[in-house]
């Protein structure tokens, strides 16, 4: 009974943020001003961007076919399709529960087990989250005067201005977060025997072995090439759900690939933020980039991110309830 209430709590924590967040982007504008923006907009450039994001979808599926594949479960792609599916639909009301939800969704249906599921879900995003440390340090290599004019401003002038010797502070705190690391280490080691008798340390234990194991199976798998070749055309696919609905705007149309890229890399941090859906965080990141590093004005970039995140919302709405209906008719014919 407390689990549930602390889980409620944290629910409403994190909803409340995101609402302060898209307070913040809206405070300043005349909503009735985005509003007309936003129906200006060209929706054919947001159609293609909504068909773009469901093939990004089947290409994960096929991807996490893969894996599923070579712990020796057969599933076909249309099943998983519509897991990976629902899993986005569970995600857009409570955080990180769609990743549980498309396993638990897929084990019925199939006969792969849900610890094996996990486990490749680990390894997928793991794998995923290697690519976008990549494509931060591409963005940060080919915007490096945008984005260091960006951060000298807002961020590290600021803190500079606030708190002497600034600088001194930053590397005293990188030497003692290498220290810590080093001292848990040593730690963790001379301290394992009595550690284990804590049911916290067995389940954080289980969740870091998971992990490795998660990353042994993507070295381990045969179809290498497939499995990185899938994995570009999804983030391709990421790239251009930003890039296409650039020209549905006139004051974005005129943004560049590499802009793209800058906007889906960083972008992506928002619907990663413990929020339900992203909301508010995307929106304000989005917003911040467009208005404070390519100069679009306010209006314009909260209508961008306001739209591109509201038909990505709606395809999944749409598609992940089709989606599991279908497992539901598919269950009755099995």
């Amino acid at each position: 009974m407390i689990k549930k209430i602390f889980s409620i709590i944290k629910y409403i924590f994190f909803l409340s943020i995101g609402f302060l967040l898209l307070w913040l982007v809206f405070r300043k504008l005349e909503i009735s001003t985005v509003i007309a923006e936003m129906r200006s907009a060209n929706y054919w450039w947001l159609g293609l961007a909504m068909i773009i994001a469901i093939i990004s979808h089947v290409f994960r599926a096929m991807r996490w076919n893969i894996l599923i594949n070579h712990m020796g479960y057969k599933t076909k792609t249309r099943t998983t399709f519509y897991a990976v599916m629902v899993g986005y639909l569970a995600n857009t009301a409570v955080p990180r529960l769609g990743e549980v939800t498309r396993c638990g969704v897929l084990s019925r249906k199939t006969k792969a087990p849900f610890d094996a599921l996990v486990g490749s879900v680990i390894a997928e995003r793991f794998f995923d989250l290697i690519v976008l440390l990549l494509l931060i340090f591409l963005v940060i290599i080919f915007q490096l005067d945008l984005l260091g004019s960006f951060l000298d401003k807002y961020v590290f002038l600021p803190l500079d201005q606030r708190f002497e010797h600034f600088s001194l502070y930053l590397y005293l705190s990188l030497g003692g977060l290498v220290v810590l690391g080093v001292l848990s280490v040593f730690l963790y080691r001379k301290f394992i025997p009595k550690l284990r008798k804590y049911a916290f340390f067995n389940s954080l234990d289980v969740f870091l072995l998971g992990i490795l194991n998660g990353i042994k199976t993507i070295y381990q798998i045969k179809q290498k090439g497939l499995f990185l070749l899938y994995t570009f055309v999804v983030w391709l696919m990421y790239f251009l759900m930003i890039y296409v609905p650039f020209f549905s705007l006139q004051e974005t149309s005129h943004l560049s690939c590499i802009d793209g890229l800058t906007v889906m890399t960083i972008g992506s941090l928002g619907m990663v933020a413990p929020v339900p859906g992203g909301l508010g965080a995307y929106h304000f990141i989005v917003k911040a980039i467009l208005f404070e590093i390519y100069h679009v004005p306010a209006v314009p970039a909260a209508s961008f991110a306001t739209l591109t995140h509201a038909i990505q919302t709606i395809m999944i709405i749409v598609v992940g309830s089709l989606s599991y209906f279908m497992l539901v008719l598919y269950g009755k014919k099995k």
